[in-house]
């Protein structure tokens, strides 16, 4: 029996991962500090990716976006670096979603071409090609010099003295020249925009700040912001031109979208660009950034989302544990949340819009990440990504250039990432790594790669163990954290310890769990998964199950189910 893998996904910046710059200047262009290129994601570097487990990789910032770099003498018209962010510019500030980024092209002309080659590598290694979709905005200067014939611009036909039309894409402040909170330049090299449009996060105004998203433009979806009525009917054109964007991008081998800020987009416009997606490609896969609990339910059920970031919840409380001396039982919490769902959650340590697990604005060390990763990994059974980079613990402690010293990778800068570049090795992705880094990446192989591999991770029951061990001396509720997994092959006890010191627990197991896991008590021998220590074990409600745990550490404990009597292995052959 074939059974349905859970998507592991490993999200790739190739400007960066590719990139081979020894000494990156902080802020500076391109002709100072390379990009990397789609080609530079090679098979070798494919099947690195594989073989820590994942079965999907993320390519961020394929599609054009706003940049400095100039490409005129290819037709691509060159961004007025007013309304850019960085020099290599925001990969969410699309100006053109018919296109690939130049910057990733070796041969820029056939940009299109090595694009589709880089889906063809990903495919023959048995892996699917995610790309972002990015509907709530575009750059303020989007122009398409790629879309097919008879499509019209964003913007192309809109009645500008209207704040709201439902046949506009944009919403307009009439009257008003758009004044930001930031430099425009003067002269002829000013970025001048009369009438001002509103810009992509909800800011209504001409005059954004600048912490404004002032490099984009909100999307007219057929809401007007001034009462919130939504006019649908008939189909606003923003919808039609985004459907034909996904349907271009699907056609292309595309295996699944992540969608940016699908809350700022009404739930009505998913329900019906993702039906009409899967009318023709039908194993397609939608996946949601969101930021709202509450909207969870509906963007799953009404809007037909596959996967949803989990941030609010999971990735919020690891983080708060921690960092902010927060309870790991608060843990529990997250998946009472998400009950009923918890197979459409994503989980992640990182991404690139927040900090390295190993940044000093994080938690300092990679070596802390065992019992965060483990339980992204096996709590539930929806989606599992990471960071590039993230398996060998990068810092993000670079000063790339626009952000500055955040904790964060960069995604608005030309930039060289000496860790990844050094496992990079020219694209053989087998380059030298520290006795650390050697270590933190075996142990992301193995998390990884047990997603999939035991039944019980992959689409198994879950139980929280918590409730019957709150008062148990020989259990710290506050560092600890425990829970069951039920699979047809395997009971997998999973502990671990946020705490800085050992922990020789003892785990109460309680009948409830027996009977609700259809779990039969019993004297058996158990593997731990993570270090391969075997042991004789008692597991059963009478006896506490025996734990001890480094500091940051976790275990996987496999007992095996008792084969019925009477029954035969399966068979072997196929």
């Amino acid at each position: 029996m074939k059974h349905t893998q859970r998507p592991v996904i490993y999200q790739v910046l190739p400007r960066l991962f590719a990139n081979t710059c020894l000494c990156p200047l902080p802020g500076a262009p391109i002709e100072v500090n390379g990009s990397g290129k789609l080609n530079g994601l090679t098979s070798e570097a494919i099947g690195y990716i594989k073989g820590l487990g994942c079965n999907h990789i993320w390519l961020t910032g394929v599609i054009e976006h706003s940049h400095d770099a100039d490409y005129t003498r290819y037709g691509i018209p060159r961004n007025n670096p007013h309304v850019i962010k960085g020099h290599a510019g925001s990969p969410y500030a699309i100006t053109d979603y018919y296109d690939i980024d130049p910057d990733l092209a070796e041969d820029v002309p056939h940009r299109l071409d090595e694009f589709e080659a880089c889906v063809r590598r990903i495919h023959h290694a048995g892996m699917k090609v995610v790309i972002d979709f990015v509907p709530n905005h575009v750059a303020r200067e989007y122009r398409s010099d790629a879309a097919p014939a008879g499509v019209r611009d964003f913007g192309d036909g809109d009645n500008t003295d209207m704040f709201f039309s439902p046949a506009n894409n944009f919403y307009y402040i009439p009257r008003q020249k758009f004044e930001p909170h930031a430099d425009m330049g003067s002269g002829e090299d000013a970025y001048v925009e009369f009438p001002a449009r509103a810009t992509g996060n909800d800011c209504y105004t001409a005059f954004p700040g600048v912490n404004d998203w002032y490099d984009t433009v909100k999307l007219n979806y057929g809401v007007d912001p001034a009462n919130g009525s939504k006019h649908f009917d008939p189909i606003p054109p923003t919808w039609l031109k985004m459907l034909s964007i996904l349907r271009y991008w699907a056609a292309k081998g595309v295996d699944a979208f992540r969608c940016d800020m699908v809350h700022m987009v009404p739930v009505e416009f998913w329900h019906w660009a993702i039906a009409n997606v899967r009318a023709h490609y039908p194993d397609i896969k939608f996946i949601a950034e969101i930021y709202d609990v509450g909207l969870y339910r509906p963007y799953i059920f009404e809007g037909g989302f596959d996967y949803l970031y989990d941030k609010v919840t999971l990735y919020d409380t690891l983080r708060a544990i921690e960092t902010g001396n927060v309870s790991a039982a608060c843990l529990t919490s997250c998946w009472q949340t998400v009950e009923g769902i918890s197979g459409h959650m994503l989980n992640f340590l990182e991404n690139h819009d927040e900090q390295r697990f190993a940044s000093v604005q994080y938690a300092g060390d990679a070596r802390r990440a065992l019992p965060s990763l483990v339980v992204s990994a096996a709590i539930g059974t929806g989606a599992m990504m990471i960071y590039f980079g993230q398996e060998i613990g990068e810092p993000g402690a670079d000063a790339e250039g626009y952000s500055g010293h955040d904790g964060r990778t960069t995604i608005f800068d030309y930039w060289s990432v000496a860790t990844v570049r050094r496992l990079y090795n020219n694209g053989g992705c087998d380059g030298p790594l520290s006795a650390d880094e050697e270590a933190l990446l075996a142990q992301y192989r193995r998390v990884l790669g047990l997603i999939n591999s035991e039944d019980a991770l992959r689409d198994g029951k879950f139980f929280d163990l918590m409730y019957v061990n709150y008062d148990n001396p020989r259990f710290n509720p506050h560092r600890q954290y425990a829970f069951l997994r039920g699979g047809a092959d395997a009971t997998l006890l999973v502990a671990v310890n946020f705490g800085d010191s050992e922990a020789d627990m003892l785990i109460n197991i309680p009948q409830h769990a027996f009977d609700t896991l259809g779990i039969e008590p019993r004297k058996t021998r158990a593997t731990e998964l993570l270090g391969g220590d075997k042991a004789g074990v008692d597991f059963c409600a009478e006896k506490p199950f025996q734990c001890r745990l480094a500091p940051h550490g976790a275990a996987i404990w496999r007992i095996p189910r008792k084969k019925v009597s009477g029954t035969s292995p399966k068979s072997s052959k196929k």
